[in-house]
């Protein structure tokens, strides 16, 4: 079944109200992150996979990309889209993406971020399916970009993993249970958000198995204004919240 809590009326108006408040882990680490490890986008043909309402496929028509496609599963999601961040180059898909089919249609990027998390890779059941339809889905030599929550944060079954004193102050993270992989399941905003668990050698070797070569790997810390206005950012340096991974499409399958 896939999970889509986008669409539940609570989460989602807790979850946009967080994202407009403009003052979120997204803003100040993971979409900076993602932004910075881009080539270029001037000219080319995107996909961005888990679009969520728009803004950073806006964001690329800005910056000079010819054709953005965005994909996500959550209706709620792609109604605000097409409300907000209307393009006459940009088209909205609302659709899985399990069940996503393209047809003839070869992309030069493909971003998967998990500022909207509706198809971020941490909610994907088949990480391995992922790979190779992304694999078909770029043209030739064909950047693929994706944020998703670093291993350590995923790790521990509990998914609580700060060790506190009796006065709340954080001594350390725990991390447990690395090496099993699957699923894990955890309160935001309401029960049951579930999310699966990879290790960083996974997320790296399922890649290389199936037609890419890896560019860059960043576990990114805040920006400066990041740190003024939620200070407990710093707790960055101390465990990375994301991951954010480049890879390239090669020709032919290294195997």
């Amino acid at each position: 079944m896939k999970q889509n809590i986008y669409d539940n009326p609570i989460f989602f108006k807790e979850y946009t109200s967080l994202r407009e408040s403009g003052v979120t882990y997204n803003d100040f680490v993971e979409q900076p992150a993602i932004k910075s490890v881009i080539s270029t986008i001037r000219d080319k043909s995107i996909l961005d996979l888990g679009c969520g309402t728009g803004e950073f496929a806006k964001y690329c028509i800005e910056n000079g990309a010819w054709k953005v496609v965005g994909v996500d599963i959550s209706e709620n999601m792609i109604e605000k889209a097409k409300r907000e961040n209307q393009d006459e180059n940009i088209d909205y898909i609302c659709e899985s993406i399990e069940d996503l089919e393209l047809k003839d249609l070869k992309f030069d990027i493909i971003i998967s971020s998990l500022a909207v998390h509706s198809l971020a890779v941490h909610y994907m059941e088949d990480y391995t399916n992922l790979i190779v339809k992304v694999h078909n889905l770029l043209a030739k030599n064909g950047e693929f970009l994706f944020s998703t929550e670093h291993p350590i944060v995923t790790a521990r079954k509990e998914m609580n993993s700060w060790v506190k004193d009796s006065d709340g102050n954080k001594l350390h993270w725990a991390l447990d249970h690395y090496q099993e992989e699957g699923k894990r399941e955890q309160h935001w905003y309401m029960d049951g958000v579930i999310k699966y668990h990879r290790t960083i050698s996974t997320l790296i070797n399922t890649l290389i198995e199936n037609g890419f070569v890896l560019e860059k790997i960043t576990e990114p810390q805040s920006i400066p204004v990041g740190l003024e206005k939620m200070p407990k950012l710093v707790n960055e340096k101390r465990r990375p919240s994301f991951i954010v991974i480049k890879s390239r499409k090669l020709d032919s399958l290294p195997f």
